[in-house]
């Protein structure tokens, strides 16, 4: 019993010597105080801060720098630009008058254009909806049902940013099956005037577009918004404005002409005012004549110097101010200021091949996700009926010219052929992957599917050997096998 005691006193004490003990705090970093260098050094580099700012609440800013500055307008509008430029290709089995049909009600409604604006202000503001108009749905607080549509119903989009009146609520989608799971259930939009509501819409009838993706407290911060693309590029782009302000005003300096009088400093300092009027007038009178006659009259032993910049350097500079803002804009320079910097920093096509495939990317994750949940209304509301093997392809960004396609065409073909003639695959094998080369050549579109199946289990040496007319039969000595007679020769034949 005593020990029990002992060992429960033990532990006790322990416990409480372990809550008594004040917190240590450790960390791992480098410091070297007699060179002044590293942490908690008076080192410059440590003086550096990263405050929060949260520009993107900040809307009379992000408003003047979209109406006031051309580098802001291009790097809102060019990325969703060229996420529009190639419309999608819908893969449908239905005929080709009902694909007319939906290209004319994607006109009617803009709907290119109300998705365009729609990443304009998300990405400006962090946060853009575009609610879904249907005819005769005047309750847009309850969930959209596909079995509500009905023909020419679909009115199109009805685009809003987040200053423009639309708020979300608090309550959250739950249901881990919603694509907007995690995100406001419902959305107020309001009247910016008075103030009052216009609707309460539901998740399903909104189109969301942000900037830039943040963390999750961060998103709560911004009310379920995203980030401001203007704030992730603030920094470099004051820079750049101030290289290209300083350099403009060199320019008024880059050729200065100074003289050396003699008493200056006791002309402007004591002299009274007729004396310096007199000595004013004077300098005035010179600048005149040499502005007419390039000439200068001054006093015997006074001297006049002429100063010229030469701007060697600058050119370089800028050019790494502006590589600066087009990495941050992840944007090239050739698409973002309409140029390429000249000599090492010259941007060719490997920086727009990259770009294409960063702009191919955006369109699978966040345009796709778009049109997937449009195109089933919109299939309703021009067809009556949603096609099960409706789908939808992004054709490429950057496409081949004609050189690279033939040789693209030329090796691609030689290598079915190839397969084929060492009987790889049948003749039926080779006109489907022939066939498969359409879309990106644009050849062997008209192998049709009676040819394919006619071509089934046909290999390329049966076809040789019944263009052979000796095939199948043999010769004595020729391969070395014995001949095949009737039957009915004499055994004695060729003895002796």
């Amino acid at each position: 019993m005593s020990k029990k005691r002992t060992s429960r006193q033990t532990r006790a004490a322990t416990k409480q010597n372990m809550h008594s003990r004040a917190p240590v705090m450790t960390m791992d970093a480098f410091s070297n105080p007699a060179a002044r260098i590293g942490f908690g050094t008076l080192d410059l580099l440590q003086a550096t801060e990263y405050p929060m700012t949260r520009m993107t609440q900040n809307y009379q800013l992000l408003t003047s720098l979209y109406r006031e500055n051309w580098i802001i307008q291009n790097i809102i509008s060019t990325i969703p630009n060229d996420m529009m430029r190639k419309w999608y290709d819908l893969r449908t089995s239905v005929a080709p008058e009902y694909l007319k049909q939906m290209t004319q009600l994607e006109r009617r409604t803009q709907i290119r254009k109300k998705l365009l604006l729609g990443m304009y202000w998300g990405r400006l503001y962090g946060g853009a909806v575009g609610v879904i108009l249907i005819k005769g749905h005047n309750d847009m607080s309850q969930p959209l049902s596909l079995d509500t549509i009905m023909p020419g119903s679909f009115l199109g989009l009805h685009i809003l940013d987040r200053w423009n009146g639309v708020y979300p609520e608090g309550e959250l989608v739950t249901d881990p099956e919603d694509p907007d799971f995690g995100l406001p259930m419902f959305y107020t939009v309001r009247n910016d005037e008075t103030g009052t509501m216009v609707a309460r819409v539901h998740h399903g009838r909104v189109i969301r577009f942000i900037g830039r993706e943040l963390p999750w407290m961060e998103q709560v911060t911004e009310q379920y918004w995203g980030e401001s693309e203007v704030e992730a590029i603030y920094e470099e782009l004051t820079r750049r404005d101030n290289v290209a302000g300083d350099i403009a005003a060199l320019t008024f300096r880059a050729n200065i002409n100074y003289q050396e009088t003699d008493g200056l400093d006791q002309l402007l300092g004591s002299a009274n005012a007729e004396i310096q009027r007199r000595f004013w007038n004077t300098l005035a009178a010179q600048s005149v004549m040499e502005s007419n006659f390039g000439t200068r009259m001054i006093n015997k032993g006074d001297a006049i110097h002429n100063t010229q910049y030469t701007f060697t350097g600058l050119p370089d500079v800028y050019d790494r101010v502006m590589m600066d803002v087009a990495g941050a804009a992840r944007t090239p320079v050739t698409k973002l200021f309409g140029r390429s910097p000249a000599g090492m920093n010259s941007t060719g096509e490997s920086d727009l091949k990259n770009y294409y495939d960063y702009i191919d990317g955006l369109r699978e994750t966040e345009l796709r996700g778009i049109i997937e949940r449009l195109l089933p209304i919109m299939a309703l509301s021009a067809w009556g009926r949603i096609p099960d093997d409706m789908d939808i392809d992004f054709p490429p960004m950057q496409t081949p010219d004609a050189k690279d396609v033939a040789e693209i065409t030329e090796r691609k073909s030689n290598a079915v052929l190839a397969a084929y003639q060492n009987d790889l695959i049948d003749a039926a094998t080779a006109m489907q992957e022939l066939k498969s080369l359409s879309d990106e050549t644009g050849l062997y579109s008209k192998i049709t599917d009676e040819a394919i199946e006619a071509g089934k289990g046909k290999f390329y040496s049966e076809s040789r050997s019944m263009q052979d007319p000796m095939a199948g039969f043999s010769f004595p000595g020729s391969t070395g096998e014995a001949d095949v007679g009737d039957g009915n020769e004499d055994p004695a034949a060729g003895e002796g």
